[in-house]
């Protein structure tokens, strides 16, 4: 089957929002149609920015953070480089920045605390269209995204042009497929569809009978999207494999504030370290990082 690639764009259209996370706010306030212009003003609010592969899990644990403590308002600016959102904590525009790396030494000016807060696989999945194909090897993996290989039957799969939904190369997904899979070095398929937001490819891979692209294991299992999970050289893509540290393509999800920050914030910080918030995290399917 013949696919134009102006069909997969053309799904950009439908663009799936990451749980309506970018630029929205957040107030579970009971009584919020009562509320006086005082008592809006008294509510703690904890402005979030960074990269948007990180928003899920801080959307999670906003939601359970809420339901324990209430009046507590969270504003999740529209997704940045991860950058961006350190230089926003540091000038005092963001209370919390999520990032999906270590902070380096570099980065911080000595006001900024981090904490990893959860790890979160990354997939490799095709849309259901692709029968027979239930495993990748790393050769297979570099022959796919180069171009060696056009057609899933060459890999045992039916008898269809190969689509390669791919990511820029300074975002996660991409670094860490090339870190563990394809290599630096190598060059990609001139064919292939580069997405710039994870929710796009996410919602290309789903219309795009055929296609092929690596995403977030644990929107996922929370979303339960009908796509084909493939295993990586033999590992399956699982909760447990991912904490036992057999499936090797894991981002860290982290967080960064001032050292001195505001109680909301920092209570908040706390939360996302504690079993309840870890528990959060692992129904739907983050490992958290518990740090004591």
């Amino acid at each position: 089957m013949k696919l134009n690639i102006l069909e997969v764009l053309a799904t950009l259209g439908m663009s799936i929002a990451l749980g309506g996370l970018s630029g929205c706010t957040t107030n579970t306030s009971s009584n919020a149609s009562t509320n006086t212009p005082a008592d809006t003003q008294a509510q703690p609010e904890i402005k979030i920015g960074g990269s948007g592969s990180t928003y899920p899990a801080m959307k999670i644990l906003a939601n359970a953070y809420i339901a324990k403590v209430q009046n507590t308002k969270f504003t999740f600016l529209p997704p940045n480089q991860s950058e961006s959102a350190i230089a926003g904590v540091k000038d005092g525009v963001l209370e919390v920045a999520s990032i999906s790396k270590q902070l380096k030494p570099e980065e911080n000016d000595g006001t900024l605390q981090y904490q990893e807060t959860a790890k979160d696989a990354l997939l490799v999945a095709t849309h259901p269209s692709v029968k027979g194909v239930t495993n990748l090897t790393t050769a297979n993996l570099k022959a796919i995204y180069s171009g060696a290989i056009k057609n899933w039957k060459e890999i045992g799969g039916p008898d269809a042009k190969i689509i390669v939904l791919d990511r820029p190369e300074d975002e996660s997904a991409k670094r860490l497929l090339r870190k563990h899979y394809l290599g630096k070095d190598l060059k990609n398929s001139q064919t292939a569809v580069i997405l710039r937001e994870e929710n796009d490819l996410m919602t290309a891979l789903q219309n795009t009978p055929y296609s092929i692209g690596a995403f977030s294991l644990a929107y996922a299992i929370s979303n339960q999207l009908p796509v084909n999970r493939l295993n990586l050289n033999g590992v399956e893509p699982t909760l447990e494999n991912v904490q036992a540290g057999k499936y090797q393509m894991v981002r860290t999800i982290g967080t960064i504030s001032k050292k001195t920050t505001s109680l909301a914030a920092q209570g908040f910080i706390d939360f996302a370290k504690s079993e309840q918030g870890a528990e959060a995290l692992r129904k739907s399917g983050f490992v958290p990082s518990m740090q004591k």
